[in-house]
């Protein structure tokens, strides 16, 4: 079997190995940028954006992809020469592949090599939709003010430099300007990242930067500008090279950067397009009036349950997240956690089999085929702590709950935080807040309730003495008792409480 590169001119051959489009990529507009094209955005939004595309005529929805960062090199470089086209590997839970080409991202741009082309290609008539995935950190926001962190070098830049921007605010801020001076319709500015009302998100925290920025244009995006929230989820693992091997062995396709994922995927969203959307309904995506429930559920039940299974495994010694919850005891501790400490706090969920949510998480985590490596889901746990576990505990607080269970996991994150398993392996700490991390981690060595001054991550935690108390004997216990026989006593406690 020959192997073919992955472009437009081989696609006709492809067409006849594996799925590929249908549909005339040459005809479409581009009614959508995407900013943050990487694996979580091509196995999720340009997925969904390619079966309708196979499914009606609209030529409307093209999408074109923003790589924002000099780390986005690669990505870039990757579509450029594959002409926006991609493989996704959906491996399935009886550990077959489904291989397929994405062909709904037809244009794509690299920002700091041409900021102005971004900007007028956002400002273009014909997008009418901007969508988000910059990760949780990517929203400058605080967790100890509340509020838009004006200190970021970054923001300091995009004040100072206005036309050549290096953060997403810098670049809508000016999209937004040309789009009101050119008298053009409203746009709408959809987050994709795992944020509980992450359209309230965006929205507060663009127009915090815009109201310094450039004030006259507040008003415009208040009248102009939607913001639908949403509810995202499928997971994503980064990309092996085994991945890329197995694809050119078993189809002779060379794609320099497929996609994996897991089967599920799931959409709620707010339906508040200003200037139309595609009907993604018609492929599986869930629109609603209010997408806060499914979106606390899931960023409290499946993002939470990642990082605990992450951070106790990552000291345990796992690599791979379906390693973590196949141990019997950490797979128990996590049922318990959902059940006891997130549960209670989640409220009613109409049309909603909680039960049935979470033994399907615990399936999904245990795909052995999805091999979710533990760094990538404790990296940059210092943004997801805030939006993932740090709402249940400060619920359960409010009304004398167990956080027990949510203790022991953040003494957890305090010790992988020096850099260190339980057999004496080295963790790579990859956290915009790393130095920090590590500093106070190592204060907590002699001090454990140290670690919890961190106030851009914890708030006034530290202030509560039922929560420091919780926290400084898992920690305590965990030092010298080791990871899972905490895991074993808490189950144990909980299963007596049962009985």
């Amino acid at each position: 079997m020959e192997n073919l590169k992955l472009n437009n001119k081989n696609l006709a051959v492809i067409a006849e190995r594996i799925t590929t489009p249908t549909y005339k990529r040459n005809d479409l507009k581009t009614g959508i940028v995407h900013v943050g094209i990487g694996g979580f955005h091509r196995a999720h939004e340009a997925f969904y954006t390619d079966q309708l595309l196979h499914e009606e005529s609209s030529k409307d929805w093209g999408i074109c992809g923003v790589a924002l960062l000099d780390f986005d090199t690669k990505i870039y470089n990757t579509l450029k020469e594959q002409d926006g086209l991609y493989t996704l590997i959906i491996k399935e839970l009886d550990g077959s592949y489904t291989k397929q080409v994405i062909g709904a991202i037809v244009e794509y741009l690299f920002a700091p090599e041409n900021p102005k082309q971004v900007i007028e290609k956002m400002a273009s008539e014909e997008v009418k939709i901007i969508t988000l995935t910059i990760t949780e950190g990517g929203y400058n926001y605080n967790e100890a003010t509340k509020q838009f962190d004006f200190t970021n070098p970054d923001i300091i830049h995009d004040l100072e430099n206005s036309e050549a921007p290096k953060t997403i605010f810098g670049y809508l801020t000016q999209a937004l300007q040309l789009r009101k001076e050119r008298s053009l319709k409203g746009i709408t500015i959809q987050s994709c990242d795992n944020i509980q009302g992450n359209g309230h998100m965006a929205k507060k925290m663009l127009l915090s930067y815009v109201a310094k920025a450039a004030p006259s244009l507040v008003s415009w995006i208040e009248s102009n500008v939607s913001f639908p929230n949403a509810m995202v989820d499928r997971i994503t693992p980064v990309t092996s090279p085994e991945d890329i091997t197995y694809l050119k062995e078993n189809t002779g396709i060379e794609d320099a950067w497929p996609v994996v994922c897991e089967p599920f995927k799931q959409w709620v969203i707010e339906d508040d397009f200003i200037a139309g959307r595609p009907a993604w309904e018609k492929v599986g995506a869930q629109f609603v009036e209010d997408v806060v429930p499914y979106e606390k559920m899931k960023l409290s039940l499946l993002n939470a349950g990642h990082s605990v299974l992450g951070l106790l495994g990552a000291l345990v010694g796992y690599n791979a997240i379906d390693e973590a919850v196949n141990n019997p005891n950490i797979r128990t501790f996590l049922n318990n956690y959902m059940d006891v400490e997130v549960t209670p706090t989640l409220g009613d969920l109409e049309g909603i089999n909680l039960h049935d949510y979470k033994h399907s998480l615990l399936e999904r985590f245990g795909n052995i085929n999805i091999k979710d490596q533990i760094d990538r889901i404790c990296s940059e746990t210092s943004a997801k702590f805030p939006i993932f576990i740090l709402p249940t505990i400060n619920s359960q607080l409010e009304d004398k709950g167990s956080i027990q269970m949510a203790a022991l996991v953040t003494a957890a994150w305090a010790i992988y935080s020096i850099g260190v398993d339980e057999n004496g392996n080295s963790l790579a700490i990859k956290d915009a807040l790393k130095i920090t991390l590590q500093s106070k981690a190592i204060e907590a060595q002699t001090k454990p309730a140290t670690f919890l001054e961190i106030d851009s991550v914890f708030g006034d935690l530290n202030t509560n003495n039922t929560f420091v108390k919780a926290y400084t004997e898992a920690y305590q216990d965990i030092v010298n008792k080791g990871v899972e026989a905490c895991v074993i006593a808490l189950n144990n406690k909980y299963a007596k409480s049962k009985a």
